[in-house]
């Protein structure tokens, strides 16, 4: 017999309407829209409208995710948001999108994993339905960047974004599903990159605000050397683990940092140029929703179908790693 695995049987997303190219972004930014493209890949990103919250953007991608599927959210077991971006210390982001979904069955909480936070999330989800805890798990990547960009820091402002994606876990017995994972998490890096202000350590008070220390800073050729080697690294090492080679890869599913990342990463696996999904032109940086949001856009494109063998891969803040091997069941965009 199959064992059970946790399958995505739905996705949803959402991204906010205002669109910020780079163009618009160099009116008020010392860059231009090739300085921009050049060394990041990014054209456009999305951008929330000031006092929108990460649990907005969520709620919207887990509303059309649900119903895709016809589920209820009176049926949702769970609810995992991974964001860097929560509307508030607490209570978590997940219990305000339970809230606002009227999911009045599901328990919910958050997971801060920077950019790997939707692999995460989706491994976690995945060990409740595999058990038989739980049948349906909403798994959601959601961050709203904007809010904690300091634009006078061009080498960090210009690459982030905000969204929503989300999949709804369920079981199922045919082979397909979440096969394996590999997380790693190399803590002596966490100072590359962060948000020094608002927790504990540094509680918001004037000195925080104006050191800015509530926006990201990132030593970027520190994080960029890392990303390229770990990329490649963690994926080979998973694919390994299962027997599989890169060339029975169907569909690589990077996070969306940098296009010379993904680039680099693609070489060092192999890869076709139309097994890479990107996306990153579009939305920048979205942080946990780049994966989802990229699976999106590979449903979009018709380059996901049932069957196929994908590889999901992120790297963040942490530092983390998150590397997923899934074989898809068959969800697909309405004709």
């Amino acid at each position: 017999m199959s064992a059970r695995r946790a399958c995505i049987t739905s996705l949803g997303r959402y991204v906010p309407e205002r669109v910020m190219t780079n163009d618009d972004l160099a009116k008020f930014v010392d860059t231009t829209d090739e300085w921009i493209r050049t060394r990041t890949g990014i054209r456009q990103r999305h951008v929330a409208e000031p006092g929108t919250g990460t649990s907005t953007l969520a709620t919207r991608a887990a509303r059309e995710c649900l119903e895709r599927a016809s589920v209820s959210p009176a049926e949702v077991d769970l609810i995992i948001v991974a964001t860097v971006t929560p509307d508030m210390p607490f209570p978590a982001t997940a219990c305000l999108v339970q809230d606002q979904l009227g999911a009045s069955k599901a328990w919910a909480f958050d997971i801060n994993a920077a950019c790997s936070g939707f692999a995460y999330a989706l491994t976690v989800g995945a060990q409740f339905v595999e058990t038989g805890a739980h049948r349906k798990v909403l798994v959601i990547g959601a961050d709203v960047m904007t809010s904690i960009l300091d634009y006078r820091d061009r080498a960090t402002c210009v690459l982030f974004g905000d969204g929503a994606g989300a999949v709804l876990l369920e079981p199922r017995e045919n082979d397909t599903g979440v096969l394996d994972f590999l997380h790693e998490v190399d803590g002596s890096g966490g100072r590359l990159l962060s948000m020094l202000g608002g927790g504990s350590l540094h509680p918001a008070s004037h000195e925080t605000v104006d050191k800015r220390m509530h926006a990201i800073r990132q030593e970027g050729q520190a994080v960029f050397k890392y990303a390229v080697k770990k990329f490649a690294e963690v994926s080979l090492q998973l694919l390994d683990r299962n027997g599989v080679k890169p060339s029975e890869i169907d569909l690589f599913v990077p996070h969306q940092a940098n296009l010379r990342i993904i680039d680099a990463a693609k070489e060092r696996l192999g890869l076709a140029e139309e097994k890479v999904v990107k996306n990153i032109h579009e939305y920048g940086n979205t942080t946990a929703a780049t994966i989802p949001l990229a699976l999106g856009t590979a449903l979009d494109q018709g380059r996901l179908r049932a069957g196929h063998l994908v590889l999901l891969a992120a790297v963040g803040a942490g530092l983390t790693v998150g590397t997923v091997l899934v074989r898809w069941s068959g969800v697909s965009w309405p004709a």
